[in-house]
């Protein structure tokens, strides 16, 4: 009779904790919830002008030119020629809406070069742009102008001739 008694206690502690064990499953809920994602024109840039300093003469001493982002030239040094004026170079950007974005202009100096090159290239550096970073697109568009400095030697060693550059990139992204 001892070992029924054990048997008939086992149960009954075994039917209690069953008994939990349904209880707190009946008191657990659950919903479901949905994910969605909305995909973004990407956005894009385009060149619609090239940079230009325009014509210069080179003068006794070293001398600059800063190109404005509206295409106005400062000079110091050189001599800038009225008659071929200069202009900045200008891109479309285009996406989503009127969302903001970066602007990566180029950080190290860009050759242009000459008919006595390597000796006589001149470099452009201190890029500027308008609008600065970041910019903002009205309507998914906006015109992105771009400026730089021109170092020019001296009328002793700046060969005279056409220069040019490989080009330079410009990059835009979201913010």
């Amino acid at each position: 009779m001892m070992t029924s008694r054990f048997a008939k206690y086992a149960v009954a502690v075994g039917a209690i904790g069953l008994a939990g064990m349904m209880q707190s499953s009946v008191q657990a809920a659950g919903t479901t919830a949905t994910a969605a994602a909305t995909v973004a024109t990407a956005i894009g840039i385009s060149k619609t002008v090239d940079m230009s300093f325009g014509t210069i003469a080179a003068t006794a001493s070293a001398g600059s030119v800063i190109l404005g982002t509206d295409g106005s030239r400062s000079c110091t040094d050189v001599d800038c020629l009225s008659g071929s004026p200069g202009a900045a170079a200008s891109f479309d950007v285009t996406g989503e809406g009127a969302n903001t974005y970066s602007i990566t202009l180029p950080t190290v100096a860009v050759p242009l070069i000459g008919p006595g090159s390597p000796a006589t290239d001149m470099d452009a550096t201190a890029f500027t742009s308008n609008p600065a970073s970041p910019g903002t697109l009205t309507a998914g568009a906006q015109t992105l102008l771009v400026g730089a400095t021109l170092a020019v030697a001296n009328a002793a060693t700046q060969t005279p001739g056409a220069y040019i550059s490989a080009g330079f990139t410009v990059t835009v992204n979201y913010n």
